[in-house]
Parts: C-alpha cells; structure tokens; sequence
C-alpha cells in the first residue's frame, strides 16, 4: 500500500490487509452504480457508494492524491471500520448516538437547502441578479501617472524646471525621487479615486496627459507628478462574476430559506429550566 494512506484512517485502523479474495476474479458485468458491491465483510456489504462519499468529506489536501491511491486507502478503511464495528456487541454510547442524530439532522438540512437551491440558481436569476448590479454603472475614471518624490519644496521646484527645459522624468525620477517608484522611473501604475491621498490625488487628475505638476506637498513629502493617461474603468462581463453571483444568490436563499422555516416552527424551552453555557464542556454525560 502507498505509504500516504496513514492519513485516511486513524491509529486505530492503521492495519494491514491484502486484497479481499473474493475480488479478484471479479469481472465489471453490469455498469456501475452507488449500489455496486465492492466488498463484504462478513456478509456486511460496502458498495460503491459508501466509498464515493467517504471520498467527498474527506479534507481537500487529500482530495489531490492519485486516484488509485485514494481509492484502494478508502476502501481499505471501510473495511477495517467495517470488521472492527462488527465485534461491538454493546448497546452504542451516548456520544455515538447524539453524534448520529447530529449527522443525520445536518445531513437532512443541508439536502432541502441544495433541492431548493437547484430550483432557484437559474439562469434567469443570475443576469437579474448581474443587471442590477453592474446594468447601470457609469465606469469610473482611471489615473496612470509618475511622480518624483523628494524632501523640500525648492528640490522640487528645480526638479520641474529641469524637466520643463527637456530632461528626462524617468530618468530624473531614477535619479532623485527618494520615493520606492523611484528605480521604476516613478510610474505608479493605474487608480482610482480615493486611492491616492488627497492633495495628491486632486493635482493628478487636474492635469492633461503628458503634463507636469507644480510641486504638491503630502505628508511624505514633495511631488512632482506626470499624468501618463486616463482610461475607463473595465466593468467586468457576466463570465468574470458568474461563480460570485452563484454564491451570492445561494447565500441569499439559504439563509432567507433557513430564516423562513425556523421562524415557522413551532420551538419550544421548558421554562424555569437554568444551565451554565460551561455544563457543554461535560464531555463525561455522554458516557
């Protein structure tokens, strides 16, 4: 066996078995089904179900093994849980029947959720949903721009003259701007609004493109900036935000779903009755 399958099952089920005998002259006859028997355990059947979903909770790390290594590790699990559960002679304990009832309520919840999301997540559904979130949107401006960042006012008065008598802004920026863009010739690449602090925002996109500001002052000092260009701000296609939509419209029903039904049941407490939250913690009442 792999030696990663000791992560499908515990200590307690980390046995050795070979091959069941009674597989291996056997022939696929008929086609596949959950029901499929893929092993008998003292004529206890396992099917192919049974491994199907023990695949499907197992933690997503897991999830990327091989298949033949996750299918010959589950199916050894099943059936070591599967002899072993078969010598338990005992009535079962509390804390295996709670945690039963737990799944199965759970379990149950989750499917009448998921059947009524499949009757809501409909194509319909998602363009409204894409229409009114994105039908009437204006796209906003973009700003690309440079700046030369330096520590007084007359470093960048004479870095503007500099550059309005020809020199380089990237270069200058290169050489003088003490700001992180600086070796990047001062480019900041695209925003928009609010991205930038105010004083500096406000000078950017006052300027025409390819113009050069007077000094602007913030709190890191002394600009002096260049607006390369504007462009409009993409609004993003159905396609890009389908998967959010999907979520989104299932998280809408669910919980409206879930707020629907509990605020129709009948839910009763006995009254006078006083517990301290901590008595959850009493693991022993279980025994």
């Amino acid at each position: 066996m792999h030696k990663h399958l000791n992560i499908l099952a515990s200590a307690a089920l980390a046995l050795t078995i070979g091959t069941p005998t009674w597989a291996q002259d056997q022939t696929e006859a008929e086609p596949l089904t959950a029901d499929t028997v893929v092993a008998i355990v003292n004529d206890v059947e396992i099917t192919l179900g049974h491994m199907i979903a023990a695949r499907a909770s197992l933690p997503e790390q897991y999830q990327q093994l091989e298949d033949n290594v996750l299918y010959d590790g589950i199916l050894q699990q099943l059936v070591q849980q599967s002899a072993l559960a078969q010598t338990y002679k005992d009535e079962l304990p509390k804390r295996v029947t709670k945690s039963l009832e737990n799944e199965m309520r759970s379990l149950t919840a989750a499917e009448v959720v998921e059947n009524l999301l499949a009757d809501t997540v409909t194509e319909e559904a998602l363009q409204g949903l894409y229409d009114r979130q994105y039908g009437d949107i204006d796209p906003e401006e973009e700003f690309n721009a440079s700046h030369i960042l330096v520590e007084t006012e007359e470093e960048a008065i004479a870095i503007k003259e500099d550059i309005a008598n020809g020199a380089s802004f990237a270069a200058t920026a290169r050489e003088k701007s003490t700001g992180p863009s600086g070796p990047n010739g001062g480019e900041l690449g695209w925003f928009g609004a609010g991205m930038m602090v105010p004083s500096f925002e406000a000078a950017a996109i006052a300027l025409a493109v390819g113009e050069v500001s007077d000094p602007v002052q913030t709190q890191f000092g002394w600009h002096v900036i260049m607006l390369n260009d504007i462009r409009k701000a993409n609004i993003p296609t159905f396609e890009d935000v389908r998967n959010d939509l999907v979520q989104e419209i299932r998280q809408s029903v669910a919980q409206q779903t879930i707020e629907d039904v509990t605020n129709a049941a009948n839910v009763q407490a006995p009254t006078g009755l006083e517990i301290d939250p901590a008595v959850l913690k009493q693991i022993d009442l279980l025994d």
